[in-house]
């Protein structure tokens, strides 16, 4: 791929659209209202507080990324989406208890105007939840539509000159690609007949390609990754990525794993297991939606480990994963991980990690540097699927013929050369051999 020729400045407003205004989505707009009006800071936002090292360490150039590259201002944000509850952001944010009652009350005003839009919705896909705001048609078809038109009318609206989805709703159950979608032929032919195999969130995928904006996936949902899809986002100009926001649990996992990689340290067993008593574990509770997640934290270790490639150090890996729904905790979500290595000689040790984690407030950061991220590849005219932000997700989307890179420092640094490209910039291989010759 060429290196963008120019990258169109960001003027005007930026819609942003939210499929599910619930814990993370509300905890993401009210941060994003607090730090600019100068009343918190964007901590975890690597376009907000993150810098990146240009050309040799010896020329000091350490700018901040926002200050490289033309990114969204974000008070040209404005906020929109789609809930089966009628709750404004405000009511949904008191009822998820994330954020402490000052906060909420800085910006009760704020997103008390925000209200979502009818969903489109079926309880087939996520059947631990059941709420009235939602949309009725003959087929998953014109539900379609009508999220079309709620762009089209939100884009007009706000004035926007350019618009972002990003999911942000609850795991639906289990899928796989099946031949509907193959060609974006089959998969709206398949909307029309209401087949099965199309879930909601790929309504919202679809409305948001054949609309020109980009679309990320938040969730471990198949979603947006189906040649269909991907096949209407190239033809559209379109950015996409995915799948699963990495907050907690496979964060440290993919920091983890890498180190015990590096070192040729074995590995017998890991054990995780979660408890949470927000909505997502709720909806967690249903086998089919767990599945999904399930999937989705398993595939990290054998692609960083490559048990193929050291079959006496990972062949024989014992991987379990566990989540728990636990109402007293809240969005405060605890993930435990007993973890058995083996090293010289093949004498056992033992790592225990517990991470009493607040999932919402890691995953908000993470949402706004994607819709920053997904605007900028939209005015750089790149299109389909973006690798480089795989450092934000547990499923990173990739071509089909590649495997994905797992290894939080491999996508880090895949992430910044791929900005320092952009502008141009020497990319950095860490050789610096230079400086000894």
């Amino acid at each position: 791929m060429e290196k963008p020729t120019r990258i169109a400045a960001p003027k005007g407003k930026l819609g942003v659209l939210l499929p599910g205004m619930g814990a993370v989505a509300t905890t993401f707009m009210a941060g994003v209202e607090l730090v600019r009006t100068k009343k918190a800071q964007p901590v975890g936002s690597l376009t907000q507080m993150g810098t990146i090292r240009l050309g040799k360490r010896t020329e000091g150039r350490s700018p901040k990324i926002k200050d490289l590259i033309k990114l969204a201002k974000l008070e040209d944000i404005v906020f929109g989406g789609w809930d089966i509850f009628p709750d404004s952001s405000y009511e949904a944010a008191a009822k998820a208890g994330v954020l402490d009652p000052h906060h909420l009350a800085m910006v009760k005003t704020f997103l008390s105007k925000i209200k979502p839009m009818p969903a489109a919705f079926d309880r087939e896909y996520v059947k631990m939840l059941d709420g009235k705001n939602v949309k009725k048609g003959k087929n998953k078809y014109e539900i379609a539509l009508q999220v079309k038109k709620d762009i089209a009318n939100f884009k007009k609206k706000h004035n926007c000159s350019r618009m972002v989805m990003l999911w942000c709703g609850s795991t639906e159950i289990f899928l796989t690609q099946d031949d509907v979608h193959s060609t974006p032929e089959k998969f709206e032919k398949a909307m029309q007949e209401n087949h099965p195999a199309i879930a909601p969130s790929m309504l919202y995928a679809w409305a948001a390609i054949t609309s020109g904006i980009a679309y990320g996936n938040g969730a471990p949902n198949l979603s947006v990754d189906i040649p269909a899809l991907q096949t209407l986002a190239l033809q559209n100009n379109v950015p996409i990525a995915g799948k699963d926001f990495k907050t907690g649990q496979t964060l440290l996992k993919t920091v983890l794993a890498p180190a015990f990689k590096a070192r040729m340290l074995g590995l017998n067993g890991w054990f995780s297991t979660n408890i949470l008593g927000n909505r997502d574990g709720e909806v967690l509770e249903d086998p089919g939606s767990f599945k999904t997640k399930e999937e989705s934290k398993l595939g990290a270790l054998e692609f960083i480990l490559q048990p193929h490639l050291y079959p006496e150090l990972y062949k024989k890996i014992h991987h379990k994963v566990r989540i728990n729904y636990y109402p007293p905790r809240g969005d405060n979500k605890e993930g435990w991980d007993n973890i058995d290595i083996f090293g010289w000689l093949g004498y056992p040790m033992q790592i225990k990690v517990d991470f009493l984690c607040r999932d919402s407030i890691l995953a908000a950061p993470i949402v706004l540097d994607l819709v920053l991220f997904l605007d900028l590849a939209q005015r750089s005219g790149m299109r389909g699927i973006q690798e480089w932000l795989s450092f934000y997700f547990k499923s990173p989307m990739t071509a089909p013929e590649l495997y994905p890179e797992h290894d939080l420092f491999i996508q880090l640094m895949k992430l910044k050369n791929t900005l320092r490209w952009m502008v141009g910039e020497d990319l950095i291989t860490h050789l610096g051999q230079e400086y000894y010759d």
